[in-house]
Order: C-alpha cells, then sequence, then structure tokens
C-alpha cells in the first residue's frame, strides 16, 4: 500500500510531528484543523477552507468526506456552526461526531477532523 503524506508548511507539523493530510488505502485523513478568527463561525469557516485546501492536494474534495469529527470546548458553540456545515457539505453529508475538549490553546473554539475517499 502506497502512503503520501502532505504537508501544509505549518511549522506545527514539524515541532509536533504530524502532516495536514495522508492519503492510505483509499482515504484521505486530514488531521485536527483550527482556523482563525474572533467567533466560532470564523474559526469554523477557516479550518474548513485549510481542510477543503488539503483535500484537494490530495485530489479529494469536501463532497467525498465518508467522516468527519468536531470538537468544541464549548458545546454550546456548536449550532451556530450548523450553517456553514450544512453549506459545505451540501448533499453529501459524512457521518459526524461532535466531542466537547479542551484544545490546545483557549484561543480555538473548534477543531475539524475529517476522513475522505482519495
Amino acid at each position: 500500500m502506497t502512503i503520501t503524506r502532505l504537508s501544509s508548511g505549518s511549522p506545527f507539523e514539524e515541532k509536533i510531528g504530524y502532516c495536514r493530510a495522508v492519503v492510505a488505502g483509499g482515504f484521505v485523513h486530514v488531521a485536527g484543523t483550527v482556523g482563525q478568527g474572533d467567533t466560532v463561525e470564523e474559526q469554523c469557516r477557516s479550518a474548513l477552507a485549510v481542510i477543503r485546501t488539503a483535500l484537494e492536494k490530495a485530489g479529494s474534495s469536501l463532497e467525498r468526506a465518508v467522516r468527519v469529527t468536531y470538537y468544541l470546548p464549548d458545546r454550546t458553540e456548536f449550532e451556530p456552526c450548523w450553517p456553514i456545515l450544512r453549506e459545505a457539505f451540501g448533499k453529501n453529508p459524512p457521518a459526524a461526531t461532535m466531542i466537547e475538549s479542551g484544545l490546545i490553546d483557549a484561543k480555538y473554539r473548534i477543531e475539524i477532523e475529517v476522513t475522505a475517499l482519495a
């Protein structure tokens, strides 16, 4: 099986020891991704843009997503993201899980992890 590792160029990839996406076994696994912005909605859109770029670099897309996991420090902030997520995944929604958990920095309000068909 061929494994392809794709970097986004983030300095944290080298510091922590991970890559943005791995293509293996017919899937693209995108690492947990946070976004920039002041609100959970801005961060959600930003994270999805980074994920979209990683998937496209791997020859895939959000439309081919089969699994998504959302991590939020405050579960009450998930509902404002629903319209953004519905728009991003459109008529091809993946299986999804939302987990309330601490993130690497208190400034982050959502982290998104995606698995898509390659």
